[in-house]
């Protein structure tokens, strides 16, 4: 008798957004938990999508420095968990305030402040269930040459300069007029 192996279908990081399917504008960060100025561009970012409500949405994929921080892996791993029940960005917030305390204990604690319901939350953590979801953020991040963090890309163009909310603001702007171009001139052809 044979078994049938249960397909299960993984959310992927580069499939959650929060912000409106069709904004004109995605902003992409790659990033990671235990990073001081990727808290500070969390902040930023928060701003941002308040800001241009509708125009603007924004995915985050993860990319753990795990020779300076030893404990990111798994907080992105956590946050990819997340996103199964969808939680995502509940976790992703939870994550950033708790940026230095992310012992796989506490994550699972942490998981519970995100409202997430997985019985096997920790099994999966310590099972590296997510491990590879994280790795394809990390060779798409090195594929499209991210150095250092946090890195952003606008319609996916990278983003150069300080990410101050002046800074993204102005790339964001100058992307949307890009895109009214193309959405006129498409309407003459």
């Amino acid at each position: 008798m044979a078994f049938k192996k249960e397909i299960v279908e993984i959310i992927e990081p580069k499939d959650v957004f929060v912000g409106k399917n069709d904004a004109p504008i995605t902003l992409m960060q790659f990033g990671e938990y235990e990073n001081e100025d990727c808290a500070k561009a969390n902040e930023i970012v928060k701003q941002l999508l308040e800001e241009y409500e509708g125009k603007v949405r924004f995915n985050f994929r993860h990319f753990p420095l795990t020779r300076i921080h030893q404990r990111s892996m798994k907080a992105s791993e956590a946050a990819v968990a997340a996103a199964q029940e969808g939680k995502f960005w509940e976790m992703h917030n939870v994550l950033f305030s708790n940026r230095r305390n992310l012992g796989t204990t506490s994550l699972k604690l942490h998981s519970r402040e995100a409202g997430i319901s997985n019985k096997k939350f920790l099994d999966d953590l310590v099972n590296g269930v997510y491990g590879w979801q994280v790795q394809d953020d990390l060779k798409e991040g090195i594929d499209r040459g991210v150095k250092e963090l946090p890195a952003f890309f606008i319609n996916n163009e990278a983003f150069t300069g300080k990410p101050t909310f002046a800074n993204l603001s102005s790339a964001i702007d100058s992307a949307l007029k890009k895109s009214k171009k193309k959405s006129t001139a498409k309407q003459r052809a």
